[in-house]
């Protein structure tokens, strides 16, 4: 009778610590998504509404992005850059009320050019620069995004997504310009003779 009762004993404690362990994993991945989401904001969103609402397979995504990411090396911009960088901008907005397309286009060369200069992976196809651009600019990247997919303007609301697409570029392009460098932990090796990327 004790040898029954101890092992109903066991059984329940057994059964109580799965639970409970079931549970602590539970709260920390929603932690853990929830972590996610304030860093990415509406970067998260995208990438959830990709994944068809699958919380599991974005938080594997955007985690990805931290660990090859996060440690990159956001290098500073020199005094010359920056205001060749402001001077470039200002014809992008000039041209855009008689050229939109070109205007876009330009501003995408720009956003490329300068996140190379700042040390991003800018040879990359498009969605692995926005993966690479949303680690430290999550809540602007998507104006990097925009000038890409805009469409030539034909109608009325071409035009106000092309000009809604510029906008966008210019909050991304201020936050680029003006981030703050930070190095890496253990900063690469530069081969020898090696160039840092110019915008120009």
């Amino acid at each position: 009778m004790v040898t029954i009762l101890l092992i109903a004993g066991l059984a329940v404690i057994l059964v109580v610590s799965g639970g409970l362990a079931l549970r602590i994993r539970q709260e920390a991945a929603l932690d853990e998504g929830q972590r996610l989401q304030r860093r990415f904001g509406p970067e998260y969103d995208r990438v959830l509404a990709r994944h068809h609402g699958d919380t599991k397979r974005t938080s594997r995504e955007l985690r990805a992005r931290l660990k090859k990411y996060g440690t990159l090396q956001v290098l500073p911009l020199g005094r010359e850059t920056r205001e060749l960088c402001l001077a470039r901008w200002n014809t992008v907005e000039e041209t855009f009320a008689d050229s939109p397309r070109q205007a876009l286009d330009e501003a995408a060369d720009l956003l490329t050019a300068l996140a190379a200069a700042r040390g991003y992976p800018m040879t990359a196809p498009l969605e692995e620069r926005v993966a690479a651009l949303s680690v430290h600019h999550a809540r602007r990247v998507h104006g990097y995004r925009c000038v890409h997919e805009a469409g030539p303007a034909q109608h009325g609301t071409e035009a106000e997504d092309m000009r809604t697409a510029l906008l966008e570029a210019r909050a991304f392009f201020d936050a680029l310009l003006h981030a703050r460098p930070h190095p890496c932990p253990l900063p690469p090796q530069r081969p020898a003779g090696a160039v840092r990327p110019r915008v120009g």
